[in-house]
């Protein structure tokens, strides 16, 4: 009996509570689903908002190369056509330039490659790359009276080229990130 108190006293229960015996110190089932249910959608929550937060630092680094890419096409572009002496072929995909000194000035969309290149005699340089959609127009120099500039009938008499694209890029596979349209109206000054 007294190797049995000696026992009951180490385990730290006693005579008179008999049902002490039973009880344990762990956690019941019905609180460690409780618990793995709650943590599981606290990591749900946590990953929704780190995809989130990834996907938006995506976009945002996406919208700057793309505006970044759009600038430079255009400074190159508006720098060239301003100083070309004429144009000389014109499709809505291809215009063909002369420049004053004689040379070749050409801009070129390739829609299955999605690319805009530049080629001015030999050398060649692509300005724009993952363009979606690209458009050339031409028109006179001269406006009407709701700020539109007459179409030219011919290359002959155009004086402006006027131009459009998108470019775009994908987040995880989709295209979901899309820079507005960009539009230009180059006067050809020679």
């Amino acid at each position: 009996m007294i190797a049995r108190d000696l026992t009951m006293k180490l385990s730290g229960q006693s005579r008179s509570h008999p049902s002490n015996f039973a009880r344990t110190n762990a956690f019941t089932l019905v609180e460690v689903m409780v618990a793995m249910g709650l943590g599981v959608f606290v990591l749900a929550i946590v990953a929704v908002l780190t995809m989130f937060t990834v996907r938006s630092f995506v976009a945002m680094g996406n919208y700057n190369d793309l505006e970044r890419a759009s600038t430079r096409a255009l400074d190159t572009m508006s720098r060239e056509v301003r100083q070309a002496a004429s144009v000389v072929s014109f499709t809505t995909n291809r215009v063909q330039l002369r420049t004053l000194n004689g040379i070749a000035l050409t801009y070129e969309y390739d829609p299955d490659a999605e690319t805009l290149t530049q080629i001015k005699g030999a050398d060649s340089q692509i300005l724009l790359e993952q363009c979606d959609y690209l458009k050339f127009n031409i028109s006179q120099r001269n406006p009407s009276n709701n700020f539109n500039f007459y179409p030219a009938s011919t290359v002959s008499q155009a004086k402006l080229l006027d131009v459009s694209w998108r470019c775009s890029r994908r987040i995880l596979g989709s295209k979901l990130n899309t820079e507005s349209v960009q539009t230009a109206k180059i006067v050809i000054r020679n």
